[in-house]
C-alpha cells in the first residue's frame, strides 16, 4: 500500500517519517541545532542551486519540522505544507504571499479577532486591502465582494467564536470562476473532522497550537497547499517571474505542485524569520499521534454538555451545529460527519457581575484564551479575545456581551456538567 491508501489513524502516527533516514530511531528525533554542515564547497553549491535537497539552516528547514510538515500535508490531503512559529504567522505569510503588491482579499467578518485585526489594521499599511463579505451565509455576498484586483477569498471552516460553518464547496466554485484561490482556516475543525481541500479549498491554514497539538504546550502554525491551483493563470506574476530566492528562476515552473509553500519558505520564512523551533515541532508531532482519539472523545463529551446547557434556565441560547435548530445544522451534516467540533458558545442569562461570578466559581474549566486543549477551557470573547474590537465588529464575529465560549477537553462529561451546575447555583 502507498501512503495515500492509509487511513487517518495510521497517517497520524506514520506519515512523513522513515526511521531508516534517522538512524532507525523509533520516535521522531529532535534535531535541536541551528545549522547543518555543508560537507564541502561542491555540496554547498548544489544545495543553494536546488540541485540537491538538504538542510543547512533551521530557520528555513529542519528534519524534525519536515516530518511535521509532511504529516500535516498527508492528513489534509495536500501536496506540501510549511510549519511556522504560530497560527498568525501562517495566516500572515499566506496573505502576503498571495496578495503582495497591492492586492485585495475578500474575507468574511466572522473571524477570530487576531485575523480580523490583521485584515483591518495591519495589512492595509502594507498595501493589501480587505473587502468584507457582509453575510457568510449568503453565497452571493462572496461574489459581490470580488473585484478585478481580488487575489483570494479567506474564511474559517468553523467560525471563532460564531461557530458558523462555511459552505466550502459553493465558495470554492465562486473563487475558481474568478481564477482566485480559496484560503480556509481549518483550526477549529482540525484535519480529523474536516479536510477543506476535498471540497475545493486551495490553501488551508492552521493554528497547530490548538487541536492538532492538543496539550497547550507549544505554539505553532501550518500552511497546506492542494497543489491544484493554477498560479500561472496571469493573476499572480510573483509565481512566474524570475525569483531571486530560487536562483532567478520561475518558482511555478520548477515546483508546479508546491509553488505556494516553496515561495513562502525561500522568501518569507527565510527573510521574515517566524520559524518554529525543532522542539515545538516535536511537541506538535506528539499531539498529532493522538489527534483522532482525542477529538473523537472530546466531541462526544461536547455533545453531552451542549444537551445539558440547552435545557438550563440560566442559558438563553447555545450555538453548536449538531443541534437540530442551529442555523448551521444542514452544513454540519454535509461537512462534519464525525461531529461538529469541541468548541461552542452559549448565552448566559445575567449581568456582567453574574458572568464574572460564574466563571470565578468554576473548578474544572481553565479561564484562558486558548482552545483545543486536552483540558476544558472557558472565556468570555467580548472582554478577552475580541475585547479590542468595536461593539459592531464583536457582534459580527458572534462575540456578544453574554456569550461564553467553551472548549471541551478530555475530562469526564459528568464531572464537567457537575462543575457547571455548581457554578450556576452560586449565581442563581
Amino acid at each position: 500500500m502507498s501512503e495515500n491508501d492509509y487511513g487517518f489513524e495510521t497517517l497520524q502516527v506514520r506519515a512523513g517519517y522513515k526511521p531508516e533516514n534517522h538512524n532507525y530511531s523509533s520516535s521522531v528525533p529532535i534535531y535541536q541545532t541551528t545549522a547543518f554542515n555543508f560537507g564541502d564547497t561542491k555540496r554547498l553549491g548544489r544545495l543553494y542551486s536546488l540541485q540537491e535537497e538538504g538542510f543547512y539552516y533551521t530557520r528555513i528547514a529542519n528534519p524534525t519540522t519536515e516530518v511535521l510538515e509532511k504529516r500535516i500535508a498527508a492528513l489534509e490531503g495536500g501536496t506540501a505544507a510549511i510549519a511556522v512559529a504560530s497560527g498568525m504567522a501562517a495566516i500572515t505569510y499566506t496573505l502576503i504571499n498571495v496578495a503582495e503588491c497591492g492586492g485585495e482579499i475578500a474575507a468574511v467578518k466572522t473571524l477570530y479577532s487576531g485575523s480580523f485585526n490583521l485584515f483591518n489594521h495591519i495589512l492595509p499599511r502594507f498595501g493589501i486591502k480587505v473587502r468584507w463579505i457582509e453575510d457568510s451565509y449568503d453565497i452571493e455576498s462572496f461574489r459581490k465582494a470580488i473585484t478585478p484586483n481580488t487575489k483570494a477569498i479567506f474564511a474559517e471552516s468553523i467560525g471563532n467564536p460564531s461557530i458558523s460553518i462555511l459552505d466550502i464547496e459553493a465558495v470554492a466554485k465562486i473563487a475558481h470562476e474568478n481564477d482566485i484561490p480559496l484560503i480556509v482556516d481549518n483550526t477549529l475543525a482540525s484535519p480529523y473532522l474536516l479536510n477543506p481541500i476535498k471540497y475545493g479549498a486551495d490553501i488551508v491554514v492552521h493554528s497547530a497550537t490548538k487541536a492538532i497539538g492538543g496539550h497547550g504546550a507549544a505554539v505553532a502554525g501550518v500552511i497546506v497547499e492542494s497543489g491544484k491551483f493554477n498560479w500561472g493563470n496571469g493573476k499572480f506574476p510573483q509565481f512566474t517571474e524570475l525569483d531571486y530566492s530560487v536562483q532567478n528562476r520561475n518558482i511555478y515552473e520548477i515546483f508546479p505542485l508546491t509553488a505556494f509553500t516553496t515561495r513562502i519558505r525561500f522568501r518569507y520564512l527565510s527573510d521574515f524569520g517566524a520559524a518554529i523551533s525543532p522542539f515545538n515541532s516535536y511537541l506538535i508531532i506528539q499531539g498529532i499521534e493522538t489527534l483522532a482519539v482525542r477529538v473523537k472523545q472530546e466531541v462526544e463529551t461536547t455533545e453531552e454538555i451542549v444537551k445539558y446547557l440547552s435545557k438550563h434556565p440560566k442559558v438563553s441560547w447555545v450555538r453548536y451545529p449538531s443541534l437540530q435548530n442551529d442555523r448551521n445544522n444542514k452544513l454540519a451534516k454535509k461537512y462534519l460527519s464525525k461531529g461538529s467540533g469541541t468548541i461552542f458558545t452559549f448565552g448566559f442569562k445575567g449581568d456582567q457581575t453574574a458572568i464574572n461570578n460564574f466563571i470565578n466559581n468554576l473548578k474544572l474549566f481553565s479561564f484562558v484564551a486558548n482552545i483545543g486543549d486536552s483540558k476544558s477551557l472557558i472565556v468570555q470573547p467580548a472582554v478577552a479575545t475580541h475585547g479590542t474590537l468595536s461593539v459592531e465588529d464583536r457582534n459580527n464575529a458572534g462575540a456578544f456581551p453574554e456569550a461564553l465560549r467553551l472548549s471541551i477537553g478530555l475530562e469526564k462529561a459528568e464531572d464537567l456538567i457537575a462543575d457547571l451546575s455548581q457554578a450556576f447555583d452560586k449565581v442563581m
